[in-house]
């Protein structure tokens, strides 16, 4: 079963080692050849079943030693092996291994994790200096750090085949490799755009968290998000092979929230993407400044907004809890933006205690600020940038008091409280200490619960002494037309109500949650996936 992705360790900068030279590949591939037991209690396992883990017996562990048989060369000649210094401690073979895949066949891999320094062998001497070439005019690095990639001084890497699985990850990490070069022929090849398919999408999952993901790999350029299927895809371009590639190895099959929304990735047949738009659906982050194709948010964007600029959206970190936990920042990375720009709204109707409760249903609210000039305009700061992304999910363009509200992130990182003494007209206010906040606690089951706005509400603590008549009644008397209720039958605190529509039900949930049902009892309501 594979891990969730947010259990690899982050990308993140290692403390530099001092870089030893091609002298240090010599003393380090001599000292294998003769089971030095120094290099042995330094370096503990060696990969591709070179060299394994100390063991009481020296005579095993210079058995081991000699696995692996180099055979040298003149020093700086092109060689179809390379050697890679300055690698983190932890970085693995199929890490290793990705960096060559783009140039040709790799045939074999040796990693010594306590030299910080790794060997690749190609298939051939082409293969080889078309890879060194490359890192030499761009850096190469593995998890965050610039590793060092050149000739080795030994033309080539031997494995003794008896031998050969006694590390089944480096085994596996060259069998990945194989299966890789294999797929060309029925996708596209290496190639700077991936195609990525979203399985199993029990939460949301959008544009800008997957930019969040696959940005932690490389930098994205571009990223187009469709439907095909019933299945939600994308297309998405790095800016050349190699990124491409770390990004298909490290992410394929892994799971964006836990035992769901498994990544699946292939090469697109596409070398570029073309996108006309900056939206929900197609970014372009080489151009801020293309529209987002709706006259009326570019226009709202242009007051009170930001543009698509490819700001991390959902700080949603993907964790081994359930999307409740997915609020966690990545090491390094500025804290995303927790503020919302809500547009088009009915200014008839509109009041921050309304926004308070419709947002609520997906986070904590801390502030709402009514624009004072424009007050179809709102802004709504939420406690944790995951919760933006839920809110834009679920809530924007719902029909509400009559108007197709539009939901966006907003440019202000923010929401100011009006200073002492200044006129406000009650447009603005401070939740942040409110009894009301849905998500108080850590991983709440709450988080279990959150659905899209839909015709039937779920109602909880309802107190013993209620009936159904005077819930109906409750809920007729807030303008709402009902069509069917129905108590859970082992829970009669709890029930289900059908309305005339969605819209009448986003009216019904802002003025009947928390409504006074006794002396002690405040109805709790929130939208169900279920039907009557």
């Amino acid at each position: 079963m594979k891990r969730p992705f947010s259990e690899y360790p982050p990308a993140g900068p290692s403390s530099p080692n001092t870089l030893p030279d091609e002298e240090d590949e010599d003393e380090v591939m001599l000292k294998i050849e003769r089971g030095s037991d120094e290099l042995l209690s330094q370096t503990g396992a060696v990969s591709n079943g070179s060299v394994m883990s100390p063991a009481p017996n020296h005579a095993d562990n210079n058995n081991d030693a000699k696995k692996v048989k180099l055979d040298t060369k003149n020093p700086g000649a092109p060689s179809r092996v390379i050697h890679i210094r300055n690698i983190p401690n932890e970085v693995t073979e199929a890490e290793i291994v990705h960096l060559g895949i783009p140039f040709g066949k790799v045939t074999n891999v040796l990693v010594l994790k306590g030299k910080n320094q790794a060997f690749l062998e190609m298939s051939d001497e082409v293969a080889a200096t078309t890879m060194v070439n490359y890192f030499t005019n761009c850096t190469a690095q593995l998890r965050g750090r610039a590793v060092y990639v050149q000739f080795s001084n030994h033309k080539e890497l031997k494995t003794d085949q008896n031998h050969s699985n006694a590390n089944p990850s480096a085994q596996a990490a060259l069998q990945a490799a194989q299966a890789l070069v294999n797929q060309t022929d029925t996708q596209g090849g290496p190639n700077t755009v991936l195609r990525v398919i979203v399985e199993h999408m029990i939460y949301p999952v959008t544009l800008d968290v997957l930019y969040q993901i696959f940005s932690r790999v490389g930098k994205v350029l571009k990223i187009v998000t469709f439907t095909k299927n019933n299945t939600f895809q994308a297309l998405i371009q790095y800016p050349d092979v190699v990124t491409a590639q770390a990004a298909k190895m490290t992410l394929d099959g892994q799971n964006i929230y836990n035992a769901c929304c498994t990544l699946r990735i292939e090469y697109s047949k596409l070398s570029n993407l073309n996108v006309k738009y900056n939206n929900d659906k197609s970014r372009d982050y080489t151009n801020p400044n293309l529209p987002t194709g709706d006259p009326a948010l570019d226009s709202a964007l242009a007051i009170g907004g930001m543009p698509f600029t490819g700001m991390p959206l959902a700080g949603v970190t993907p964790t081994a809890a359930a999307l409740g936990a997915a609020g966690i920042r990545l090491p390094g990375q500025p804290s995303p933006n927790c503020v919302l720009l809500v547009s088009n709204l009915n200014e008839e109707m509109v009041t921050p205690d309304a926004l308070f409760t419709l947002f609520g249903v997906y986070g904590d609210v801390l502030r709402v600020k009514i624009l004072f000039n424009k007050k179809d305009n709102a802004l709504v700061q939420m406690s944790e940038p995951h919760q933006t992304q839920l809110a834009i999910s679920h809530l924007d363009k719902m029909k509400t008091w009559g108007k197709q509200i539009r939901v966006t992130l907003s440019k202000h990182q923010t929401v100011q409280l009006p200073k002492e003494g200044q006129p406000d007209a009650g447009l603005t206010k401070d939740y942040t200490n409110s009894p009301l906040h849905r998500f108080k606690k850590p991983g709440s089951k709450n988080y279990q619960n959150i659905y899209p706005p839909s015709a039937t509400l779920h109602l909880s603590n309802i107190p013993p002494t209620v009936d159904e008549e005077q819930i109906k009644d409750a809920f007729t008397h807030a303008g709402a037309s009902v069509k069917a209720f129905k108590f859970f039958p082992k829970d009669r605190k709890m029930a289900l109500i059908q309305l005339g529509s969605v819209e009448e039900a986003i009216a019904a949930l802002i003025k009947m949650h928390n409504f006074q049902l006794s002396d002690s009892s405040h109805l709790r309501v929130s939208f169900s996936k279920s039907t009557i």
